[in-house]
């Protein structure tokens, strides 16, 4: 019962934190998360065709890059606010925004060519669980972009979480401070 609660705290306390943070994360993080997101697309080369899911999508910086040019945008967080501020700009765009744990995604298996989790796995209590979920959404051969952040994890580290699943390729650019790895569905 106490590592029940224990998750259950920890997805509160990251909740709270990009709750209060909402307003100001585009000021904080917004130029590092373009970058990472800019690589993630240059290595993915989306169809016209696809859906999309990022989870943990914060305020929508995925979207400024993708509603025009996918069949399906949708995104997942667990933060109200910061899915306020996501709605707010990306007012007018094709784009579906749901309050959900990224643990427990409220979507049938096999549904999304291509799945992103960028800057999200370290805010995980498993995120090993958290990459079975995706996996599950998934359909078969999609695409699936996670990040790590290097303070959270460390490279071998980041590999073994990796492991179980389709792993086609891992970055560590000097110029991200996240570690980029692109599995299969």
């Amino acid at each position: 019962m106490g590592a029940i609660l224990g998750v259950w705290e920890k997805k509160l306390d990251i909740m709270r934190h990009y709750d209060a943070s909402a307003r100001v994360y585009d000021l904080q993080y917004g130029q590092e998360q373009r970058m990472k997101m800019e690589f993630a697309l240059k290595v993915l080369h989306l169809k016209p065709e696809s859906s999309i899911l990022d989870v943990g999508c914060g305020t929508g910086l995925l979207f400024e890059y993708l509603s025009d040019k996918v069949r399906i945008s949708v995104g997942v967080d667990i933060s109200k606010n910061i899915l306020m501020e996501a709605k707010r700009k990306l007012k007018g765009k094709d784009v579906f925004l749901i309050r959900a744990d990224a643990d427990y995604l409220p979507f049938p298996n096999e549904i999304f060519d291509v799945v992103f989790a960028i800057t999200l796995l370290q805010n995980m209590p498993s995120p090993s669980m958290t990459l079975r979920e995706m996996r599950r959404v998934a359909k078969l051969r999609a695409s699936i972009l996670v990040t790590g952040l290097k303070k959270s994890f460390g490279f071998e580290e980041f590999r073994k979480l990796l492991k179980g699943f389709s792993l086609e390729k891992v970055w560590n650019l000097e110029d991200l401070k996240d570690y980029v790895a692109l599995l299969r569905g």
